[in-house]
């Protein structure tokens, strides 16, 4: 989806770490957009944005004045509108930019592109600026940064005080009790942090992107990917305080333990399995630290859950497309959730080919975590593996 309108100024602010020829898709572009108010078009995707719109608080209300006000300073007062897009283009001779922000109908994009920053001030803007004075323009401030590299970053930088303290709310009404009794006697059972500045490691958020990465109610097969455990932080706490009664959710909490174990498993096999995949294709040193996303530590480091040992520091980004294919060996029938086969078992078997398929898609940890067809690809190693077992096929 493309969006086209005119502008007052822009300027272009390129990454620093941008050198030579190297490829643009891997770093970040910020422009900086002063627009009429009138010009800015309606119907941008507020779904990337961790809250929805409430504008009958006080300060949307205040923001609606504001709006409408004979003044001309609004874009000095108001912070502005933040987007998050695939591209911009600008032609200079009719002052007009097109932002590309992705196929909405697609689920993935519609969880990546569009205001991530701002929608109180876009929403109030939709709704009061034909009452705007006549005689008056009134201009507001937009930012638009494309190949954003992690949105869940961005979000939470941009949106971090409002998103975490809707999880602290969540639990103050105890609603995250079937979550703590699930890890009781876990290693990592008290180093989650359920509250706003608590003082532990692992944040409760982390073990809601196990879940979601696990829901197969929403991506029950090989035509969707939940690439949103990855990129979209706000939109996995979003789908657990919508369904965390249901029955799948309240079973998927169960396998929290086991969901941990696979992760961290993952995690810190990974260097090992990326060693095997590449001395048989004929490299007799593999340089597994030497891989973008990937770091060597001289001081051994731990897993994410679990806190085993480990000398290298691995992306996420990397983690979760491969973590995410073991979706297919989930079943939930008549209300009981069960596994076809273990999957750590099928990681044994199947986790060289994993690997290899990961690396050869994408050496960028970022790219390689929002990229849906990296996940489903990785879906259907695991699925085929799991169809030749209950085959009877080796």
């Amino acid at each position: 989806m493309a969006v086209k309108f005119k502008v007052e100024a822009l300027r272009t602010l390129a990454s620093p770490y941008r050198r030579g020829k190297e490829d643009e898709s891997s770093f970040e572009t910020i422009y900086y957009l002063l627009v009429d108010m009138k010009e800015l078009p309606a119907g941008i995707s507020l779904d990337v944005n961790p809250r929805k719109p409430k504008m009958t608080t006080n300060v949307a209300k205040s923001l609606l004045n504001a709006v409408v006000e004979p003044t001309t300073d609004f874009y000095i007062n108001n912070r502005g509108i933040v987007i998050s897009a695939k591209s911009l283009s600008f032609n200079s001779s009719e002052s007009e930019v097109t932002i590309d922000i992705g196929d909405q109908e697609d689920e993935t994009d519609r969880h990546l592109y569009g205001i991530l920053d701002g929608g109180h001030t876009y929403t109030a803007i939709m709704m009061k600026r034909d009452a705007v004075p006549a005689d008056i323009r009134k201009f507001v401030r937009v930012e638009v940064i494309t190949n954003v590299q992690t949105v869940t970053r961005l979000s939470d930088a941009r949106n971090t005080s409002l998103q975490v303290s809707d999880m602290a709310l969540f639990n103050l009404d105890d609603k995250f009790e079937n979550v703590k009794e699930a890890i009781l006697g876990q290693p990592y059972a008290n180093q989650i942090a359920y509250k706003d500045n608590e003082d532990k490691p692992i944040h409760v958020s982390e073990l809601l992107r196990l879940i979601y990465t696990f829901d197969i109610e929403r991506y029950p097969d090989d035509s969707a990917a939940p690439v949103q455990s990855y990129s979209g932080k706000a939109q996995v706490f979003k789908r657990y305080r919508d369904a965390f009664e249901t029955p799948l959710y309240q079973a998927l909490v169960k396998q929290l333990p086991l969901l941990a174990e696979l992760y961290d498993t993952i995690e810190r096999e990974l260097p090992e399995k990326y060693k095997d995949y590449k001395k048989a294709m004929g490299v007799s040193i593999p340089r597994f630290g030497g891989v973008r996303g990937i770091e060597t530590l001289e001081n051994e480091t731990t897993t994410e859950f679990l806190s085993i040992p480990t000398k290298y520091s691995v992306s996420s980004g990397y983690i979760y497309p491969i973590f995410g294919a073991f979706r297919s060996l989930l079943c939930f029938e008549q209300g009981t959730l069960s596994w076809i086969f273990n999957p750590l078992e099928i990681w044994d078997e199947v986790g060289v080919s994993i690997v290899q398929n990961t690396f050869e898609t994408s050496t960028n940890p970022q790219l390689a975590g929002k990229d849906k067809q990296l996940w489903l690809a990785n879906y259907r190693i695991v699925e085929t593996q799991s169809l030749r077992k209950q085959l009877g096929r080796k």
